[in-house]
């Protein structure tokens, strides 16, 4: 048997507007832009990845920016929550700040006793910062958010579905527990400090949710390399079809569609963001995998203009 999964890699959802989602996750959020590349299914699309200083397994958003992208629909068969983690002393902090940015944010609630601050990006995106008192100290980026308010990284994701039975004995395969329970929610944590919750929501009658932009693409967990081919056959033995193990350049991937609807990830924690960038610059300009190097020109002509404001 593979090592039991440690929490969520990243998750990658669909943009619109390249520029605007930039901003919004650098400037409004604070996060630091790890990685401009783009997505190698489609390289007229940039792909976009924000996290830590370092962007390190735990604390990486990923985006697909379409421009002109119609708006999706949230709905079942779907992440339909990213939450992350700020320290709970910094909850009054966050709520100032989205509405002087005059983002679309509810009223702080509370949730497993946690206060939760449910918010939208410019797309729609259902988001949440959710206080935590022990915090973990994290890495933080310099920039527009003090360190000590800043977003550690994950909290977790919450999964619509219209039935939760088979995703739960899938995440109880990966290691997961059942930690809590309220209402139609049921909470599955890893033993980890950043990316350990997974809340199942069962919600028949929501409808199917709609990919577009707005919506989460999938959601990446954390693997080895020395246990990814095992967790491949793993999802075989209980009937699912993951992909080969592909080559995303920062990490190797498999994908399997779970029986809920949502796609998984299983990506490794190697080789990183700083493989081929160092650590002072990443970000700052457009980075290719080796493969598609031949093509940079016809690959940069076919993207949108992307100002970066550089430390």
């Amino acid at each position: 048997m593979p090592e039991d999964i440690p929490g969520i890699h990243h998750v990658t959802a669909i943009a619109s507007d390249p520029q605007q989602n930039l901003e919004f996750y650098t400037d409004t959020l604070g996060l630091r832009l790890v990685k401009q590349s783009v997505n190698q299914d489609d390289t007229s699309v940039y792909h976009l990845f924000y996290g830590d200083r370092t962007g390190s397994p735990g604390t990486s958003m990923t985006f697909f920016p379409y421009p002109g992208a119609r708006p999706g629909q949230v709905g079942t068969g779907q992440v339909s929550t990213t939450a992350f983690t700020i320290p709970a002393d910094a909850v009054e902090y966050w709520v100032d700040r989205l509405e002087q940015a005059g983002v679309d944010a509810d009223e702080p609630r509370e949730r497993f006793g946690e206060t939760v601050i449910p918010f939208r990006d410019p797309d729609g995106l259902p988001l949440e910062l959710v206080g935590v008192a022990d915090a973990p100290a994290g890495d933080p980026p310099a920039g527009s958010v003090p360190p000590e308010r800043a977003i550690r990284g994950f909290y977790g994701v919450a999964l619509s579905l219209e039935d939760t039975e088979s995703t739960v004995r899938l995440l109880e395969e990966m290691g997961y527990e059942a930690t809590d329970d309220e209402g139609d929610r049921m909470r599955y944590e890893a033993p980890i400090d950043l990316g350990a919750v997974v809340d199942l929501v069962a919600e028949p009658d929501r409808g199917r949710g709609q990919p577009g932009a707005g919506t989460v693409h999938h959601v990446a967990f954390r693997v080895t390399r020395d246990d990814q081919a095992e967790w491949r056959e793993q999802l075989q033995n209980l009937g699912l079809r993951p992909t080969e193990i592909v080559d995303r350049k920062w990490f190797e991937s498999v994908y399997t569609r779970t029986p809920g609807g949502v796609l998984f990830e299983y990506a490794t924690a190697e080789p990183g963001y700083t493989v081929d960038e160092d650590l002072d610059e990443l970000g700052e300009r457009l980075v290719l995998p080796d493969w598609f190097e031949d093509r940079r020109e016809e690959i940069e002509a076919g993207l949108p203009p992307l100002s970066v404001d550089t430390p």
